[in-house]
């Protein structure tokens, strides 16, 4: 017996919650008021409930619960003792007729809820996190998404230990109580399901704007921080008022309450919560200022902002039906988050970054033993599937429909769907029909993508045939098996394509857009005179690899001449990958084509700085390692530093010139000088690789100089992946410069995490023994155990350490928070993908964390899964 099957025989696993069991709640709750008594120690929840049958039948009420005992229950006013019981964590109450009031009284303990997952202390404040399933550990209700309520909530609490009081919806009351206490009222008018709900009682002062949209209706808006953070919320409230105009502009959707708060807190599971009219954010999504956020912070705070305000419509205005269905305001919303920051500032870079973020975290999790399509048929712990297969390929398959259907019928779609589904819980389904309706396009085949799990392969093949002036392309399309989807269905693709001359480079007849509907197709293209060059995938118009036999020349014709910047970028990196991979195969390969298209590229003055660092940065050493069908880190480490060192040798005058052009970058947040800095970065990273006597006086010049976090980030990364003695006195510097700032020690451990020196993993377990190393939050979790996990060349040490430390932050994290532990897990999943050396070592540590005695789903689910 082995180790998984010796904990199935001691505990039989939990339950899988399949998709096609779906069926509407039997009873409804139109109507739900709260009265909260507030402590830390001992919080009482009252809740008087409106309860209506659905439909004809004698089921009794169940209302959801997750470590409550009742105080109290009363059926119609009265205890009635005999009508309730306790079925496990639920209470079921058997109801004569068709319509009740029921109240309960609980009494919890949010200091002591160490999940943050429910009512929490954070800092010494109260506030909630109730999705997925967070409501049922603050009182009894029906706790699923179709269940849609008017709330009521009235809150009390000691005036001097929390004098802000927070809700859904509009503050319709408050007061002073004797004894030091107070009160506030507060009314949500629009149904919403229980993981809308938000609370927060806190002390805390207010960044206070306003907002009058389109109508004329003025809107207060707030966002609620500790004193000494106010300063950096500027950024956070500039970016909410420009998603506000910017909702209105491009969706047609405006505000629809008097109040919108955001609240920022340090301990939180995700990123924000778009919470009805209460948004409460992992303070490190509001917070920044040029001396302790750098650039990609920034951005990082008006995309979340953004992306929570526009779930206010999708997500909130229409919920959705089940969780099976959380791509529908997941997907949607991250896609319209994307068009936001694209149209701030450069459409290119952010697609290229989008692409990016998609490659490095989704298309491995499409390959592995967790993948699944973007509407899930089963699970054990619905927090799992907060994935980026839900949120990053959910926002491509929206986007393929914009691409498919064109602005305006998109438009027409996205307004149908709001009109026709206000108010409801409604399904993936019901969004593709709307885009159908409104269109008239036929989108029964394109529902594949919400089905079918796995990253198409198209295979792109182009021949010419001078004498008849004539190209023909022909596409050929695989979807691997996925578990539980071991034979696939063609997927509809559609590609932007172009075809370049290769003599004269014009672009013949224009782009074109191509529909993939079947395994093999073929398109001609008429009018070629000369030798065509393949332009494919362009503006990565469909999540798919594409496979093409473009040599190296190809290649560095499209990444100096093409006019779409995605396709220019995609193949500079294609023509970096296929060069790192061939060394790793071959222990040698020529350099001089990429060098030669990164020196056109550094060359070229019309490429706007932030673009250029883009293209030239190499491919990261995980996304080499998925184009392998084994993966070797020791020898892909080893190529990239190779190619690293001449692109820094044979580059050098270029690589200071570009330095030099943007030394004297002051602080602005604009694309442009966002930029330079971007590019002034990677310059001095490839002076590093190249060896340069002077490299670490230049990197510790810009570390000390630095009049921005950016910079000197930038250089603390390149230092610390040095040998310079000058590493370990930057590293002291920037630690006792931010030992009080939170957010700012997160990147001091990331940036340790990451170093590809031989002594990260010593390092990392020495940095898990560091005073403000700590489990109970989640930031710093993600910022040590996290960032090392994806570091390649570290975590993989053939030794398995780094695979010991995972597993055991694993168990020590599922112990506190099961929810931050579950996602730590699937970097061991990989384990197919390696040697069998590290194969064996990372089963070996699948196993340990599956026979854990006490181990929560979320974490079971994850291990058992990934063990295969």
């Amino acid at each position: 017996m082995d180790m998984l099957d010796a904990q199935n025989a001691a505990a039989a696993p939990p339950p899988v919650i399949h998709r096609e069991d779906y069926r509407p709640p039997d009873w409804l709750v139109p109507d739900i008021a709260l009265d909260f008594t507030l402590d830390p120690a001992a919080t009482r929840v009252k809740a008087r409930l409106s309860v209506t049958r659905n439909g004809v039948h004698q089921r009794p009420l169940r209302l959801d619960g997750d470590g409550l005992t009742p105080v109290a229950v009363r059926i119609d006013g009265e205890p009635q003792a005999d009508a309730w019981r306790m079925d496990g964590p639920a209470l079921l109450i058997d109801l004569p007729g068709d319509a009740h009031e029921i109240e309960t009284e609980v009494e919890i303990a949010p200091e002591a809820n160490s999940q943050l997952m429910g009512l929490y202390a954070s800092g010494g404040n109260l506030c909630t996190q109730c999705e997925p399933e967070g409501f049922r550990r603050i009182t009894f209700f029906p706790d699923r998404p179709d269940v849609l309520s008017r709330y009521v909530v009235r809150m009390e609490a000691d005036k001097a230990r929390y004098p802000v009081l927070l809700s859904n919806g509009d503050r319709t009351g408050g007061g002073d109580l004797p004894g030091g206490r107070h009160w506030a009222e507060w009314r949500d008018p629009f149904f919403k399901p229980t993981y809308l709900f938000a609370l927060v009682a806190a002390d805390l002062v207010a960044n206070r704007d306003s907002f009058a949209t389109r109508s004329g209706k003025q809107v207060e808006l707030a966002i609620w921080v500790k004193p000494d953070d106010l300063p950096r919320t500027e950024h956070a409230m500039a970016a909410l008022k420009a998603s506000m105009a910017w909702d209105e502009k491009v969706y047609g959707r405006e505000y629809d309450l008097g109040e919108f708060n955001i609240v920022a807190v340090a301990d939180f599971n995700f990123g924000a919560m778009e919470n009805k009219s209460l948004n409460i954010f992992n303070s490190r999504y509001i917070l920044a200022d040029p001396d302790t956020a750098t650039d990609v912070d920034y951005d990082n705070v008006a995309g979340v902002v953004a992306h929570e305000y526009f779930h206010n419509w999708s997500g909130n205005r229409v919920t959705c039906r089940d969780w099976f269905q959380l791509s529908l305001k997941e997907g949607f919303t991250v896609f319209r988050d994307q068009s936001f920051s694209a149209d701030q500032g450069s459409a290119a870079v952010k697609r290229i970054e989008d692409v990016r973020a998609l490659r490095a975290a989704q298309f491995p999790e499409d390959a592995g033993p967790l993948a699944h399509p973007i509407r899930p048929e089963s699970y054990i712990e619905i927090s799992n599937f907060y994935t980026a297969t839900v949120y990053n390929k959910g926002a491509e398959v929206i986007r393929m429909l914009h691409t498919i259907l064109g602005p305006e019928k998109f438009r027409a779609g996205s307004d149908l769907y709001f009109e026709r589904h206000d108010g409801q819980a409604a399904t993936c389904e019901d969004f593709v029909t709307a885009m159908e309706d409104a269109s008239g396009v036929d989108l029964t085949r394109f529902r594949l993508w919400y089905s079918q799990a796995g990253t198409p392969r198209v295979r792109a093949t182009l021949t010419h045939e001078p004498a008849g002036g004539q190209a023909r392309l022909t596409l050929e399309q695989e979807v691997p098996p996925t578990p539980g989807q071991p034979a696939k269905q063609p997927m509809p693709i559609p590609l932007r394509v172009a075809l370049y001359g290769e003599m004269t480079g014009e672009v013949f007849g224009g782009e074109r857009l191509v529909m993939l509907e079947d395994q093999h197709q073929e398109i001609l293209f008429e009018g070629i005179g000369e030798r065509p060059i393949l332009s494919i995938n362009r503006g990565f118009s469909a999540p798919v690899t594409v496979v093409s036999e473009r040599s190296a020349a190809d290649l560095a014709f499209l990444s100096a001449r093409d006019d779409d910047p995605f396709a220019r970028y995609e193949a500079m990196q294609q023509l970096m990958v296929d060069t790192l991979v061939g060394a790793v195969a071959r222990g040698s390969a020529d350099h001089r084509p990429v060098i030669d298209a990164v020196q056109d590229t550094l060359r070229n003055s019309a490429l706007d700085a932030a673009f250029i660092a883009e293209a030239v940065l190499l491919p990261s050493e995980s996304f080499i390692g998925d184009q392998m069908a084994k993966v070797d880190p020791v020898a892909i480490h080893a190529a990239r530093e190779a190619l690293r060192r001449d692109l820094g040798q044979e580059l050098e005058d270029e690589w200071r010139a570009s330095y030099a052009k943007t030394h004297a970058n002051r602080y602005e947040y604009t694309p442009a000088a966002k930029g330079l800095r971007r590019l002034k970065t990677v310059a001095l990273g490839y002076l590093a690789a190249s060896g340069a006597e002077d490299a670490a006086i230049i990197a510790h010049r810009q570390f000390r100089d630095a009049d921005n976090m950016t910079d000197r980030q930038g250089a603390l990364a390149t230092l610390a992946n040095s040998p310079w003695p000058e590493r370990d006195e930057a590293l002291a510097a920037f630690y006792d410069r931010y030992r009080d700032n939170g957010l700012v020690i997160d990147k001091w451990f990331t940036t340790q995490a990451l170093s590809t020196r031989d002594d990260t993993v010593d390092a990392v377990e020495k940095l898990a023994k560091h005073p403000d190393f700590t489990l109970a939050n989640p930031n710093r979790i993600r910022a040590l155990v996290g960032a090392f996990s994806v570091n390649q060349k570290a975590f993989n040490d053939a030794s398995g350490r780094g695979y010991r430390f995972l597993a055991d932050m694993v168990l020590a994290v599922d112990k506190l928070n099961p929810q931050t532990a579950a996602k730590l897990v699937p970097p061991l999943g990989r384990w197919r993908r390696f040697d069998e050396g590290r194969a064996a070592l990372m089963r070996k540590e699948l196993e340990r964390i599956v026979a854990t005695p006490g181990l929560s789903k979320d974490v079971f689910e994850q291990a058992s899964k990934s063990l295969g």
